[in-house]
């Protein structure tokens, strides 16, 4: 790994880098068409409301990955924990162990902020990332099932 890997909290400044890697991601998992996030509503919920926060890594200046994570809660633990939702560094820069490193990054910022774990989910094709997580002692919770409402049907629960 390069001596130059460099981690910093992103600023509104960094909208359109986000944006960016969130469509990388969104293509490298065959899923493009399903972005919808637009500089304006990024900058609403990442810096207006404060819903989530992104780690930029970056070497001599470029920025070469991102972890976009938020907090959730652990009733059976009694606190906090932290949800990585996207986790992506480019092509021509993995296999250097950015990926690893902004893990054990999100890990010391859990750590330090007293949260209970770190979660993530992963789609389950992608077997380069499972076998990643796999080989970083991450557990899969196979008695788990993640379900999800959105779009009209979440309206329609709302009424």
């Amino acid at each position: 790994m390069d001596n130059n890997l460099m981690f910093r909290y992103a600023e509104k400044v960094d909208v359109p880098t986000i944006l960016n890697f969130i469509r990388d991601l969104a293509d490298y998992e065959n899923m493009l068409d399903e972005v919808v996030a637009t500089e304006e509503l990024l900058n609403e919920w990442l810096f207006e409301k404060k819903k989530a926060e992104v780690i930029l890594a970056s070497v001599d200046g470029e920025d070469v990955g991102f972890a976009l994570f938020f907090h959730n809660f652990s009733t059976f633990l009694g606190r906090a924990g932290i949800y990585l939702e996207d986790l992506y560094v480019k092509p021509e820069y993995r296999g250097r162990g950015y990926g690893k490193a902004l893990l054990k990054k999100l890990a010391q910022i859990a750590v330090e902020r007293k949260c209970g774990r770190l979660e993530w989910s992963c789609l389950d094709w992608n077997k380069p990332s499972i076998d990643f997580y796999l080989s970083l002692g991450a557990k899969v919770m196979d008695d788990w099932t993640t379900y999800r409402l959105t779009g009209e049907t979440l309206e329609r629960l709302a009424k």
